[in-house]
């Protein structure tokens, strides 16, 4: 089965030859901008999040009919984002960043575990990271932060669970990625950057160039950043920069790139591509 988000404009599963198994719509207004993140699966269910301008809320539906599963209104503004599902030995949790507050749902049955807020951050789009027993939440519009949180708290864990806090070349669109203990993201403006994911402590900074939206990748040992003007920079992880190649497509790409079986997927303005040995 394929599933597919297209935010209030409607929600479907169909088979990998094309035909529609279910399709329904969720009542929220997308806003200026439109749709902006993506469903996940969770065992039999679909976890979306719907952040409006007029509503907010996350909800789950049944993967195999369509069916609301269960709902949880929040307060808010508009928001683009993935959630993110961690599997711990004390519980699963989904994590959904909405504008103004992040919060942690248990996910079968929609019961808030903990949220963090973060003042006047809104229209997030990064979908959250996870490892080394911290979630990176980056914190949206108008000046980004990025939030190392504990995932063992309950209630408001704002005061709490906050391990450290970057405020410095942190996204509004691009995903942050982690590999090992360092985590890399990119500005919107171009500006790479490589943190210690334990610490907050950056190990460098770059300036790639151009404007990005898709985010970073890893793959095959090699990290890739895409911007939108079709350039691609290729470095090696590590705690000192070290790029590899540069590559240049046609048209622009604001999509991420997708790797499958030892290719490259890029989405420009007007081609897909498919890049492999």
């Amino acid at each position: 089965r394929v599933y597919l988000h297209f935010g209030a404009y409607g929600t479907a599963c169909i088979t990998q030859s094309g035909e529609i198994v279910w399709k329904t719509r969720l009542d929220y207004d997308n806003g200026q901008h439109g749709p902006g993140g993506s469903p996940i699966i969770y065992d039999n269910l679909l976890i979306l999040s719907c952040d409006g301008q007029d509503v907010q809320y996350v909800v789950a539906l049944d993967k195999l009919t369509g069916k609301v599963r269960w709902k949880k209104l929040r307060e808010g503004y508009q928001a683009y984002t993935t959630p993110l599902v961690v599997r711990l030995p004390a519980g699963d949790q989904v994590i959904s960043p909405g504008a103004f507050r992040a919060v942690s749902y248990e996910p079968r049955t929609g019961k808030e575990l903990w949220q963090v807020r973060y003042g006047d951050g809104f229209s997030n789009v990064p979908r959250p990271v996870y490892g080394n027993g911290l979630v990176f939440i980056c914190t949206g519009f108008q000046q980004p932060s990025l939030l190392a949180v504990r995932l063992d708290g309950r209630g408001d864990v704002t005061k709490s669970h906050i391990a450290w806090t970057l405020k410095r070349g942190v996204s509004l669109t691009p995903s942050p990625l982690l590999v090992g203990d360092e985590l890399y993201m990119v500005s919107d403006n171009g500006v790479a950057s490589c943190i210690d994911a334990k610490s907050g402590a950056p190990h460098w900074q770059v300036r790639l160039g151009g404007n990005h939206s898709a985010s970073p990748i890893y793959a095959d040992g090699r990290i890739y950043f895409l911007s939108e003007e079709g350039e691609s920079v290729v470095i090696a992880p590590g705690k000192e920069f070290k790029a590899l190649a540069k590559n240049q497509l046609d048209g622009p790409t604001l999509a991420s790139m997708a790797v499958s079986n030892g290719s490259i997927f890029v989405r420009s303005q007007t081609h897909l591509y498919r890049l492999s040995d």
